[in-house]
């Protein structure tokens, strides 16, 4: 039955699609599996078995200790006294895991009758007690992972946190003990009828009854909750994971999505969540195909748990058991004839047949969508990676990470596109240039390595535009491959300028006048790629201005024109946890400043926490903008400013500065509506940025590889955008992946409950020498219809120690 789905292979030999660790769980499974039963289990198309650390006489043990406990404390009762009692250590009887040669590839199972959220006192200590003494013996013996059941009951239900802090406790406390293992809590993805574990828990009369029967409503986000509470009262210790148990009904899409942004170690399913199709072999419903789809794009994909689907290891008395020989009897060992019978009847024992619930994953694993080329070299490797923002103006870069740049065809297409759009209009309305020849003065301000030389050269020789190029760059080392790149690919049309862009006085138009002094001349379209994760936090405003008097102040054109920041409250527990360590890490230069930087990370494993489609508020919102050029009052403020001058006042915002850059610096306050309960770790930041918008069609050049006839990305009307908006990348810069996206982290997580609205606090800041970030995020609900209460918020987070220096 098994092998319809075996039979089915993928034709792509060379595609590389995510791979299915599945493994086995049997909750009825009380002894380890010996090498037989291993075997068998692995035969069957399983990739990893779970064994249960103690067996049943252990558990009777325990059983008749607390029952003792419990009638020692009716018959002696005190005032104040308490009844501890002491779990004796652990036996050969009390256990058959064993240190082996395969112990490490076992995952080990928890007692699920332990109960360390009862409120009797003996009932919650003889749990804890086993707990520790199961989880070091576990280590002892090699086993690398222990899942741990989950509480059965949540807050919502208890009415208190009472029991799921008890657990939260001693989950903490075996982290301690268990120093070489992880410790994976099994929790359901919401409580459906049934998910729970079967196993009888410890009880004393004041224990109630550890169903759920009497609740008529199902929380969603309750499961969720006791997990958040355990994890934080770990403090997010790296050795802590989820085992999610997925229901037979999905949920909506926000508590996937939540549980999909949680440090998941695998998802396991049970005999339940299958239905069977018309042949009568499992399968999963489309809902759950597109979530395991979504799950397994993670750079650490989560295994896959079968629990409770077989295969049936005890089909005989002395199943799974090898015979004892008695060398002394000769009667044990048969005659050749006699082996040669019996040999069809000894294979007959073992289970060849793939388990057909394994079978199924292995079909559904071959029909995952493959990993396109730069998820497999760039985009999966970089998934929640943290990465110190650039200084540019600061630091020279190397050339590996201009070659990474230099990777993204979409932004350079995007560039030429928009060049060439320039060009056009120039030509078309007869606009005086600022060469002597006629030809249209091009100046590329922080050249790198020449990739946007090389565009503006071809776009145009695709226009038919003449033009005269600048290629102006500080970096000493990268001055001298712009040289090479001008003798070896440009044929000496570029003029190569060393210098910093703020710094430099035009294009040279004589090297000496009657004054005596060189001429310069004016740029007719200045062309940069200065923008940043944020759009602004590279300081392009600042560099922008500082060459801006080079620039034509009648027909100058500005290559980015505009660009607009923005951002969404996230959950991110794996990034907020690696910056916590960070921050941990007394010798690491990133201790001191972990959570004042902002970091510029390719977000994957998060849960954008606001509502989307809420009038006036969107997920994503703008922060601010920026334009290029700047109107002339403007620039000529600053300048009096930089000068000395009274104008503002004669002082900039912040203390000691004249306020030059005062014009730079923004303000705003934006709020997010959310439905659910949930958790911020941080904000997640985007930019959008227009090139060039154009008085005229786009798209008449001519098609070809790379040209500017090609396709229409990133086009809206006659403009030419760039975005990383996650909502409009696809439509205005589709696969572009120049930059990741930035975070703003928080210091302590904030808690909101359900139909919270979280308002934003954020500024970009300056004195004149520095421009840095202050955020702040609070959490409010409505109280009336003109009243509303704060809930929560943060302290005021400042990236000022890691400023980017101008």
């Amino acid at each position: 039955m098994s092998q319809t789905y075996a039979d089915h292979e993928s034709d792509g030999a060379n595609e590389v699609r995510p791979i299915f660790y599945i493994g086995q769980h049997d909750s009825a499974r009380s002894e380890t599996l010996d090498d037989v039963q291993y075997g068998r289990v692995l035969n069957a198309g399983f990739s990893f078995v779970t064994t249960p650390i103690t067996n049943e006489h252990f558990r009777q043990r325990v059983t008749v200790l607390l029952a003792s406990s419990l009638l020692e404390a009716e018959t002696s009762a005190q005032e104040g006294a308490l009844l501890d009692p002491v779990v004796p250590p652990l036996t050969t009887e009390d256990t058959t895991l064993f240190p082996g040669i395969y112990t490490s590839g076992l995952v080990a199972y928890s007692s699920p009758w332990i109960n360390l959220s009862s409120p009797d006192h003996a009932v919650a200590s003889i749990s804890r007690q086993v707990l520790n003494l199961e989880v070091s013996y576990a280590n002892f013996c090699g086993v690398r992972s222990i899942i741990v059941p989950g509480p059965r009951k949540d807050s919502i239900s208890l009415g208190s946190g009472q029991g799921i802090a008890q657990y939260a406790r001693a989950v903490r406390e075996v982290l301690s003990i268990g120093t070489r293992v992880s410790i994976i809590i099994h929790m359901p993805m919401y409580r459906e009828p049934g998910l729970e574990e079967k196993a009888a828990l410890l009880s004393s009369p004041r224990d109630g009854a550890d169903g759920t029967s009497g609740e008529r409503e199902v929380d969603l986000f309750s499961s969720w909750d006791s997990w958040h509470a355990i994890r934080s009262a770990c403090d997010y210790d790296a050795r802590l994971f989820v085992a999610l148990k997925i229901p037979r009904v999905l949920p909506e899409k926000e508590l996937q999505t939540r549980w999909f942004s949680e440090p998941l170690q695998s998802l396991t399913f049970g005999p339940r969540t299958f239905q069977m199709n018309k042949v009568r072999h499992p399968s999963l419903t489309r809902h759950h195909q597109d979530m395991i789809r979504m799950y397994m794009r993670l750079k650490n994909v989560p295994y896959v748990l079968l629990c409770d689907v077989g295969p049936d290891l005890q089909t005989g008395p002395n199943s799974g058991q090898v015979k004892a020989v008695d060398p002394s009897s000769a009667a044990d060992f048969p005659t050749l004839g006699e082996a040669a019978v019996q040999k069809p009847a000894s294979n007959g024992n073992r289970s060849h047949s793939t388990n057909s619930y394994a079978a199924y994953l292995r079909h559904l694993e071959r029909q995952q969508e493959p990993l396109s080329d730069l998820e497999q070299t760039t985009l999966t490797n970089f998934q929640d990676w943290l990465q110190s923002p650039l200084q540019p103006l600061s630091d020279n870069l190397e050339s590996v990470t201009y070659e990474v740049f230099e990777g993204d065809p979409v932004k350079y297409h995007q560039y030429e596109v928009a060049i060439a759009a320039a060009l056009r209009d120039w030509s078309a309305q007869g606009k005086p240039t600022s060469a002597p020849d006629g030809a249209v003065v091009i100046a590329v301000a922080g050249s790198g390595r020449g990739p946007l030389v090389t565009r503006a050269l071809r776009a145009s020789e695709t226009t038919g535009v003449p033009v005269r190029v600048w290629a102006v760059e500080k970096n000493p080392n990268a001055y001298v491959y712009l040289l090479r790149q001008n003798q070896r690919e440009w044929g000496g049309r570029v003029a190569v300028v060393k210098t910093d862009m703020r710094a430099w006085k035009g294009p040279l138009l004589s090297s000496s006048t009657d004054d005596g002094g060189p001429a310069y001349g004016k740029v007719d379209i200045l062309v940069s790629e200065l923008l940043g994760s944020f759009g602004d936090n590279e300081l392009s405003p600042e560099c922008l201005d500082g060459i801006q008097h080079v620039l034509s102040p009648i027909h100058g054109i500005s290559i980015p024109a505009s660009y607009t920041a923005h951002i969404s409250p996230i959950s991110t527990p794996r990034i907020y946890a690696d910056i916590r360590q960070r921050s941990l890490s007394a010798p690491s230069s990133d201790a001191s400043t972990a959570f004042d930087t902002p970091w510029v990370v390719r977000l994957f494993a998060i849960d954008f926490v606001a509502q989307r489609n809420v009038p006036d508020h969107p997920q994503f919102q703008q922060t601010w903008g920026f334009a290029h050029p700047l109107p002339g009052p403007v620039m000529a403020a600053a300048e009096t400013r930089r000068a000395g001058g009274i104008a503002g006042g004669g002082g900039g915002a912040m203390a000691g500065a004249v306020g030059a850059n005062d014009h730079n610096s923004r303000h705003c306050h934006l709020t997010f509506v959310c439905r659910n309960r949930g958790v911020v770790h941080g904000l997640a930041g985007y930019f959008e940025a227009v090139l060039y918008e154009s008085a005229a069609a786009i798209g008449s050049g001519e098609n070809g590889e790379g040209g500017v006839g090609e396709g229409s990305e990133g086009l809206n009307g006659s403009m030419i955008e760039l975005s990383t908006l996650p909502d409009m990348i696809d439509r205005k810069s589709k696969d572009m992946i120049s930059w990741f996206p930035i975070f703003f982290p928080l210091k302590q997580p904030l808690y909101f409950p359900p139909d919270t609205e979280l308002e934003v606090s954020m500024w970009r800041q300056t004195d004149d020498g520095r421009v840095w970030y202050e955020w702040m995020v609070e959490a409010f609900m409505w109280v009336g219809p003109s009243q509303k209460v704060k809930v929560g918020g943060t302290d005021l987070c400042s990236s000022r120690n890691v400023a980017c220096l101008m």
